[in-house]
């Protein structure tokens, strides 16, 4: 089948359609790019082309037809063209005759502006030139400026030179040799400027290090005085207080309060410090001499924080001690004042290091001590120190705890000193009363003490009840007292009475009393001097209220608040205890000595029928020796006192008479013994009651007295003397008027009680029927004891 060719289908005037798209696009003015693009696309450029070539060809076709419109109308704009090329040509030549002659008239000028414009560029090159000659003069003055401060030694301006030069005239210095001149001189500057400066601080270092102690000195100088100053006003407002209780007079105390500016009283000139810290700010380099400050201040207090090996501690401590305290306070100033050279962490870091070094030190140093003088000389010295450096903010509570801590060593030493000076006294008492000729001596020996009994003044010569150890003693106890108190003020507590307490407690239970007891049961004594103790002992009981009032003024508390408690020493119960074991060595010795007399009962003819009637010999021994020791035991004991040592002796006496029937030396005994012996007693009695009377004792005693001390002797005497004497062995007579008799005694003794065959009881055994009733009873009773023991 055959296929046709297609035909292309032509429009009006042989246009297609797409060359109607394509002529309208191009009379519009759009832009054909798209299309000529899609026709590459397409691939179908010969299309496009043939497109174009059809819009050229109507183009011109519609040229044409125009031309052939308006051909006249050309004509004539042909014509009025070449008029106006003739106008155009007159013109040219007009302007060309004008030009010549306006570059003539020009010339002259040109070269006139010519000339100005060069005087212009001239006096603008001038003007530069001034210009730069006026920076460079300037800062050459500045920079002879800055070296002038620098020769001087003013930093500080020097500086500010350099960091105006910098600022405002370094990148304008024109010429550029001076400029790199001046670069290079100011980091050299600034370099000397910083060695000068810390050569001044090192300087200023030295000197303040070698300050610090006169600085401490003063400072704790001043603390001193104001402690002295305060204790002296507290003394003053005790006494007042007192006196005001006492109801003496009506006392007004003002506390006056003496301001002092200690700033003004220590000398601390900072002002290198300050300076070196200022130029280093303006160096830009703070921190650097922060740190330089810091390390050379810790290397100066670890040096001072070295205890001299060539002097003694005790010689050298205040000096150790001043330097630390000048150190701290010198930097308290700087971190008050410096303005941040120095951060309160880093002084707490000094201070927690000086504080162990010192601590260390103490201990050490007080381990080997052996003076309490030594020990409190430095005590109140590192007080001082912290009373100086708790103002300034330090805390110092650890120091004083290691002061504290060595209470116990201080007070060893202080009761070792004492006891010496005590052992001292006893040995050098001579046990007698002491002659008080005076009332000055009355006062420092009696009144000090408050050992008076009574408030009137005595008559002088004074006898006083004790030896020349009591007021010593005392004196000693005081010291000790004051010693503790000293030791123990501004401490750790600011109560300390209850220590001061204790230890005096101690000195007089582990000292006073010891010693005293020691002597009391030494074999040298006498019975002089055990009595002479036993009143001193009675004396030093009393003298212990004294020593808690002492305590009590010393530590700052108010009597009447002691008074009001009625607090009292452990030691004056120990006292009295040993009180009581001088009079048991008292009443041994008496004892001992009546046992010597007593021994005379030997003498006495037990079978004798002969009667004495004045009694036996060894009676009146006992009764002149009884009479000497109570006369003496009555000026210088206590009533209670004086009524145990009568009482121990008669009953010593007793027990020697009923000893004396027991004796194995006595086989027998006839009743003119009995006789004798109950004379000797009855004189016996007569002294006891007088003396029990004329002693006043009566008054106190009343249920007692020292006749019921004979009471054994004097049961078996009316039992050998009864006529009845089996009437012991009666329950109610026997509790009534033998109670004090003991059965084997009274069997022994009855014993020996016999009749001889040619003596004076045989004789009258049969010349008296009562004689013989008697010996019956007698005998009766001696049956009923055997069969009862």
């Amino acid at each position: 089948m055959d296929v046709k060719p297609k035909r292309k289908i032509v429009t009006e005037n042989g246009d297609t359609g797409e060359d109607l798209v394509l002529a309208t696009l191009i009379s519009n003015g759009d832009d054909v790019g798209p299309l000529v693009r899609h026709a590459f696309e397409m691939g179908r450029p010969e299309s496009l082309l043939h497109q174009l070539k059809n819009v050229v060809k109507k183009k011109e076709t519609e040229i044409e037809e125009l031309c052939k419109t308006h051909y006249e109308e050309f004509i004539l704009a042909v014509d009025e063209l070449r008029g106006v090329l003739v106008d155009a040509e007159e013109l040219k030549c007009d302007l060309s005759s004008d030009n010549f002659r306006l570059q003539e008239v020009g010339s002259v000028l040109l070269i006139k502006l010519e000339e100005l414009l060069e005087s212009y560029a001239i006096k603008k090159n001038v003007t530069e030139a001034v210009k730069m000659s006026k920076n460079c003069v300037m800062v050459l003055e500045l920079c002879v400026k800055c070296n002038s401060h620098v020769s001087d030694g003013r930093f500080y301006p020097a500086l500010k030179t350099i960091d105006l030069i910098e600022k405002n005239y370094l990148e304008k210095i024109p010429v550029k040799a001076l400029r790199m001149v001046i670069e290079q001189r100011i980091p050299v500057i600034k370099s000397h400027i910083e060695k000068r400066v810390c050569s001044k601080f090192n300087e200023w270092l030295v000197h303040i290090r070698s300050s610090a102690k006169d600085i401490g000195q003063t400072a704790i100088g001043h603390a001193a005085s104001v402690r002295q100053r305060d204790e002296e006003m507290l003394e003053r407002q005790r006494k007042a207080e007192e006196q005001n209780v006492m109801g003496l007079e009506e006392f007004s105390f003002n506390l006056e309060v003496e301001e002092v500016d200690e700033e003004s009283v220590l000398k601390i000139d900072l002002t290198p410090l300050y300076r070196a810290y200022h130029i280093h700010n303006c160096l830009g380099i703070p921190e650097q001499f922060r740190d330089y400050y810091y390390k050379n201040r810790m290397l100066q207090l670890n040096s001072d924080l070295q205890i001299s090996s060539v002097q003694p501690f005790v010689e050298s401590y205040q000096t150790f001690l001043a330097q630390i305290a000048g150190f701290f306070i010198v930097e308290d100033r700087v971190l008050r004042t410096a303005g941040g050279l120095l951060l309160a962490e880093q002084v707490e870091i000094m201070w927690e290091t000086a504080l162990a070094k010192m601590i260390s030190v103490l201990d050490e140093q007080f381990s080997h001590m052996d003076s309490t003088t030594h020990l409190l000389l430095v005590k109140d010295y590192v007080t001082l120190l912290g009373s100086t450096l708790r103002q300034y903010g330090y805390e110092v509570g650890p120091l004083l705890e290691a002061l504290d801590n060595c209470r116990d060593k201080y007070h060893k030493l202080l009761l070792e000193e004492c006891r010496e000076q005590i052992v001292n006294v006893l040995a050098h008492d001579s046990y007698e009363q002491m002659v008080l000729k005076k009332d000055s001596d009355y006062e420092t020996n009696v009144l000090l003490f408050n050992l008076q009994n009574s408030d009137i003044m005595p008559a002088f010569p004074y006898v006083a009840p004790f030896s020349s150890m009591v007021p010593d003693s005392c004196r000693i106890v005081r010291s000790f007292i004051k010693g503790s108190v000293d030791y123990l003020s501004h401490g750790v507590y600011a109560n300390f009475y209850d220590v001061v307490k204790k230890y005096t407690d101690k000195l007089l239970i582990d000292v006073l009393n010891e010693i005293l007891l020691n002597t009391i049961q030494s074999s040298n004594i006498g019975v002089s001097q055990a009595m002479q103790i036993a009143a001193n002992i009675s004396v030093l009981e009393r003298a212990c209220d004294f020593f808690v009032r002492n305590a009590a003024q010393l530590c700052g508390i108010p009597v009447r608040s002691v008074e009001r408690t009625q607090a009292c020493l452990t030691a004056k119960v120990v006292l009295k205890t040993s009180r009581d074991a001088a009079y048991l060595a008292l009443l041994n010795l008496v004892n001992n000595k009546l046992d010597e007399y007593m021994a005379l009962t030997e003498n006495i003819k037990w079978t004798s029928e002969e009667i004495a009637e004045n009694g036996n010999d060894y009676i009146n021994e006992v009764i002149v020796y009884l009479d000497t020791i109570m006369s003496t035991a009555q000026q210088i004991l206590p009533l209670d006192s004086l009524y145990k040592i009568g009482c121990g002796a008669l009953e010593h006496i007793s027990n020697s008479i009923v000893s004396a029937f027991l004796s194995d030396s006595v086989k027998r005994f006839s009743p003119a013994a009995v006789i004798g012996i109950n004379t000797d007693l009855k004189m016996l009695e007569n002294f006891a009651e007088e003396r029990f009377h004329g002693m006043g004792l009566s008054e106190v005693y009343k249920e007692g007295s020292f006749r019921g001390c004979l009471i054994e002797a004097r049961q078996l005497i009316n039992l050998l003397s009864s006529s009845q004497p089996e009437n012991f062995m009666n329950p109610v007579i026997r509790e009534r008027n033998y109670n004090a008799l003991d059965y084997k005694k009274v069997s022994t003794v009855c014993e020996k009680f016999k009749d001889a065959p040619d003596g004076i009881f045989g004789s009258l055994a049969t010349r008296n029927t009562k004689q013989s009733a008697k010996k019956k009873s007698m005998d009766m009773l001696k049956k009923r004891l055997k069969d009862f023991n």
